[in-house]
């Protein structure tokens, strides 16, 4: 018997990729292939779709997670896996993994159990090239950036004011904080600069984002990469580099389909970390399923605060999309750690006190599973609480956090044991989405566009975070008056903060309450159509720990990857 996700993986026979596009409603001609079980959709497809009556959408989310996650993608691959038990048309969209995370703390993206996407290998890393043709756009981009400064600096740039940086996707700490150009004058001028993780670069966020390949490089031209001498922006297209870069991601912005254990199709597609960027998958994906599918289940990345947010406000705002309703996941052992009980480090086994009932305990930390069912409702939009349930969790834990989620205002609140059963231990998740889908809803956004960058940090802050207000370090208010000088106060705002906290500080667990949330800088991605501000240390570049999943992963005597989970 398979135990090990990446035994399980195997186990399974997959179907063709043909078969499952052909089952998804999808045209041979619509479908590239990538070998026998993966392959790109074109965008042709949305054309032919666009008269089709659309489905709807299920965004799953979380509570505050613990660094060991709580099985959002098991949940997102589970419930798809009972709609389809159910008799439903559903597609499954999830972002594609780093490789950051995959060598870092996570070990994998694909969910766990018998509620993965497959094949995972592919998936967690190399799968289509996708992530790598954003770095070589978005490391090209720089190229021509410090060739332009070397060749005469024509458009006149201060270097000094250079923000954009190259990217790896790797987590590699030392890279954060660089030095370029010192193998003299030949090599390109001398200027600090640095690196962030692939998935944080505009470029990616861009591709989440696009609605087809005109936008794409209307957005790579939008991208502003520094200010004149006398502050001006310069942008890509001033540059000339947007063609080039939308050459080498004319492929990377079709969705990739592959498929669930149980033979569901899914789309796999953007990468965008939830606590530096717009944490979803793409746009692209999720339309052409709601085009094919009675419901879609979508994944945000990190907690309510985090990725749901970010799709409500941000990428729902631009493409129009509407939820018709959303899953809060939860575990018992993460709620009794925010009510005070144990430390969860990745890497080590679990605190004893955590697999033991503690009522009291689970009772106060479940504030933060309600406070996540409270963020998802001020949308407007019916939410169910999902508990993944672990062996020795009891039913009088789960009894509370059902009462505590229905107390939250949740129209239903379902253990799931997909991990350990595929789509039946999910089947009671699924009935109640099913239920709660078909209900009305008002959705709205936290804030208008008209409002001001701080009046929108304000909103989010206090609504969101549950901050007394914001506090903000001089350079975040010099940014603040130069994007509102430029006309760029209108657009959303897309909170680079930890996500192991509701607030800017990981250490906070629970509810925090009775703070000012600091905001140390704001920058800006024009060609994305948001502002980023940067709360407390957060960082846009990740680092290995001492106990990291590379350590893990090898061949073994066949050629066989060990250590994927």
């Amino acid at each position: 018997m398979p135990t090990s996700d990446l035994e399980i993986a195997r186990s399974v026979p997959l179907k063709p990729i043909l078969q499952v596009a052909e089952e998804a409603g999808l045209l041979p001609e619509e479908v590239e292939l990538y070998g026998r079980h993966k392959a790109k959709v074109s965008l042709d497809s949305l054309e032919r779709l666009k008269d089709r009556p659309q489905g709807k959408l299920v965004v799953v989310t979380g509570i505050t997670p613990t660094p060991l996650g709580e099985g959002k993608t098991v949940t997102t691959t589970g419930l798809s896996q009972g709609l389809g038990a159910l008799g439903e048309r559903v597609i499954e969209c999830i972002r594609e993994p780093s490789m950051g995370p995959v060598f870092g703390i996570k070990g994998g993206g694909t969910g766990g159990g018998w509620s993965q996407v497959v094949p995972m290998e592919d998936i967690n890393l190399h799968f289509t090239g996708d992530i790598h043709a954003v770095g070589a756009a978005h490391n090209l981009l720089a190229a021509i950036l410090d060739a332009s400064l070397m060749h005469g600096n024509p458009l006149e740039m201060d270097p000094a004011s250079v923000t954009w940086r190259r990217v790896i996707d790797v987590n590699d700490r030392v890279l954060r904080n660089v030095v370029t150009g010192l193998g003299g004058r030949t090599n390109g001028i001398t200027r600090e600069t640095g690196f962030d993780i692939t998935a944080a670069s505009e470029v990616m966020a861009i591709i989440g984002l696009t609605s087809d390949q005109k936008d794409l490089r209307e957005r790579l031209a939008r991208i502003v990469v520094g200010y004149t001498r006398d502050r001006k922006p310069v942008n890509v297209e001033q540059l000339r580099a947007a063609g080039a870069m939308t050459v080498i991601l004319k492929d990377a912005i079709k969705p990739n389909l592959v498929q669930t254990l149980e033979g569901q199709p899914c789309l796999v597609h953007a990468g965008p970390f939830a606590n530096i960027a717009q944490g979803n998958n793409s746009v692209l994906a999720d339309r052409i399923a709601l085009s094919l599918a009675d419901y879609v289940v979508t994944e945000s990345g990190f907690g309510a605060d985090c990725g749901l947010e970010k799709f409500m406000d941000i990428v729902a705002r631009q493409s129009g999309l509407r939820p018709s309703c959303v899953v809060v996941t939860c575990t018992v052992r993460a709620l009794k750690m925010h009510g005070g009980l144990g430390r969860v480090v990745a890497g080590r086994p679990l605190p004893e006190e955590l697999g033991k009932e503690n009522l009291p305990a689970l009772e106060k930390g479940a504030a933060n599973m309600m406070w996540a069912v409270g963020i998802a409702r001020q949308f407007g939009v019916p939410v169910v609480v999902a508990v993944n349930r672990f062996e020795g969790d009891t039913d009088a834990e789960v009894d509370l956090l059902r009462e505590k989620a229905l107390e939250a205002g949740a129209a239903g609140c379902a253990p799931s044991t997909a991990f350990a059963d595929g789509g039946r231990g999910a089947a009671e998740l699924a009935e109640l989405v099913r239920q709660a889908a078909s209900q009305p809803s008002q959705f709205r956004f936290l804030y208008e566009d008209d409002a001001s960058i701080k009046e929108k940090v304000h909103a989010l802050v206090t609504r969101v975070y549950n901050a007394d207000g914001a506090s903000y370090d001089p350079a975040a208010e010099r940014q603040i008056r130069r994007y509102e000088a430029l006309g760029w106060g209108n657009l959303p705002l897309c909170i680079a903060k930890t996500a192991l906290s509701l607030s800017h500080e990981a250490s906070w667990k629970g509810v925090p309450k009775d703070y000012l949330f600091p905001i140390r800088d704001v920058r800006a991605s024009i060609g994305a159509g948001f502002l980023y501000p940067l709360a407390g240390d957060i960082s846009t570049m990740p680092g290995l720990g001492r106990d990291m999943a590379a350590h893990r992963i090898d061949v073994d005597a066949d050629g066989n990857t060990v250590g994927l989970s």
